[in-house]
């Protein structure tokens, strides 16, 4: 429970709460989350697993409307998550990334293609210099984990199979495997690390 200060009237946070104060607020497209600077009020029971699915109170989230209002007020400070309105600020736990992206399409070829990336919440990023593809190799097993950034400092997990499209459309460049998007290459892995 938030503590009162100066008398106020405080309660703690609610998901039913932070959705009533984003509708009432929301216009076309995405809120204006990085001009809002409301209070931390706490954490709240809430979840994004590996695969995508949000849970609250360790159930998943049916509506899938509701998920999408709660993905747009999410943001991400250092490696904590949290939902803001104009009036609050929540933290919420994220496993891998937010969100996941599901599918892709190619525009245009060579150095001059675009990578378009979908996610599992219709989220649209056409891979850029300012919406890098990185990829992580588990320490142990060198699995990998890519990424492409979505929006602000958010990311999503690219699926297993998009990750293999990615690769057919790789090539080598600067000691590097990867693909090519609006002008940028990101590598994928170093050339020498390929198997024969």
């Amino acid at each position: 429970m938030a503590k009162a200060m100066s008398g106020q009237k405080t309660v703690t946070p609610t998901a039913a709460g932070l959705a009533a104060s984003v509708s009432a607020t929301k216009a076309r497209g995405l809120p204006p989350v990085e001009t809002w600077s409301p209070p931390f009020c706490g954490d709240i029971d809430m979840e994004i697993k590996r695969d995508g699915t949000w849970f609250h109170e360790g159930t998943p989230i049916g509506r899938r409307g509701m998920v999408k209002l709660f993905a747009s007020i999410l943001i991400r400070e250092d490696d904590k998550y949290f939902l803001v309105t104009p009036v609050e600020k929540v933290g919420i736990r994220v496993e891998d990334a937010p969100f996941v992206a599901i599918d892709f399409e190619v525009q245009g070829d060579g150095r001059d293609q675009i990578l378009v990336f979908k996610t599992n919440l219709d989220d649209i990023a056409s891979a850029s210099d300012d919406l890098p593809i990185r990829v992580v190799r588990d320490s142990e097993t060198g699995e990998p984990s890519p990424y492409v950034r979505v929006r602000r400092n958010l990311e999503a997990l690219i699926d297993r199979k998009s990750f293999y499209r990615l690769v057919d459309l790789g090539e080598h460049h600067d000691e590097w495997f990867g693909v090519w998007s609006s002008g940028t290459f990101f590598g994928l892995i170093p050339s020498d690390e390929l198997p024969d």
